[in-house]
Order: structure tokens, then sequence, then C-alpha cells
């Protein structure tokens, strides 16, 4: 697996506060993970790995591809277009992102029994895996570039984009019954088998 370009190590710095510091920290320490923030340059949607992975799946397999994602500490971040952080949220409220018609504290609605996804936006930072690759290894919970940065001006999916991928890898995990729960003590025919 690739590490992150010059380029995508140059754009990823430009988020700092210090871009040519950051800069000078990973050609010291190449295997050094760094904190940047959120806001200007990018937003991070977070995701459990399981999860974010099947979002990534989606996204490549069905969609338009992803930005940069990289996986640290047992969470996919996906690398979103600024904004996304703000906006994402109230779409997921929308959508029933855990919420059930029936009073059901457990979740469910079309989206239920996914994990919460967390968006980084302004004012927050996250720490992204070093520009190669970070610790080496290939379990799920390594920190390491899925996508690596490997352009100056990469395209970033926006909230939509990120909520269609959220759905689809959803529907992919929960089963959708078009027929209502069965009553507890309940006759129930099997007419599928006529003879």
């Amino acid at each position: 697996m690739a590490g992150v370009t010059p380029d995508g190590a140059s754009w990823l710095a430009s988020a700092a506060l210090y871009p040519r510091s950051t800069l000078a920290v990973w050609r010291e320490q190449p295997d050094a993970p760094v904190v940047l923030p959120c806001g200007a340059v990018f937003d991070v949607v977070s995701a459990p790995v399981v999860f974010g992975r099947r979002m990534l799946d989606r996204l490549w397999e069905d969609g338009p591809g992803s930005g940069p994602v990289a996986v640290y500490r047992g969470r996919v971040l996906l690398f979103a277009a600024s904004g996304t952080a703000q906006r994402l949220p109230s779409l997921l409220h929308w959508e029933e992102w855990g919420a059930r018609d029936d009073g059901d504290p457990d979740g469910g609605g079309r989206t239920g029994g996914i994990p919460p996804l967390l968006c980084h936006g302004t004012g927050d930072a996250v720490t992204v895996p070093a520009p190669l690759g970070g610790d080496g290894g290939d379990g799920p919970f390594d920190n390491r570039w899925l996508v690596a940065p490997d352009t100056r001006h990469p395209w970033l999916p926006g909230p939509e984009v990120l909520l269609w991928a959220a759905v689809r890898a959803a529907r992919a995990t929960v089963r959708i019954s078009i027929s209502p729960p069965q009553e507890q003590g309940a006759k129930v025919y099997d007419v599928s088998r006529r003879r």
C-alpha cells in the first residue's frame, strides 16, 4: 500500500497553522502521526471501522469514489468537503438516523442499528496517520491510510454523498422487511407452498 505523496502531504499540511513546520516534522519523522485542524481545508467524518469500511465500499463500488480515507485507533476517517460536519448531522436526522416510528428506544427507522458518525469540522482537530502509512500493520485497527492523499487538491465528498453512502451501507447490514412485525401468539399460515 502506497503512502501519502509529496503533493498529498502538502495538502494535509496546508490545514495546519504552520504548514512548513508540519512538513518539517514529517521529513524528520515520516512515521509520526500528527494532529490537524478541521474546517478550513477539510472536514472529517469518523465511523467505527467495520461500518466505515462498508461506507467506503459503497462509495467505490456504486458511487463516485472517495477522497482520502484513513484508519486511526479503530475508526475510519473519511475526509470530506469543508462544511460537511455542520450539514451531515441534520441530513442524518432527516433520514431518521436511529429514530423509530413504533417508539422502540433501541433505534430502528430506515437506518436503525447503525453506529453514530462523528463529524469533525471548524474548531475540531483529528490525528491522522503518518505519511508513510503509520505502524505498518494490516489489522483492522492499525493506523494507516486506506486512500492516501496524492494531489494538492483532492476531490472531497460533500454531506449528500456521505449520507448516500451511509444509507446504502445501512441497507446492506440491516434486513428490511415490508411486512409488519408478527403479533405474539398469532397463527401464521405459509401460503407459498401451494400445490
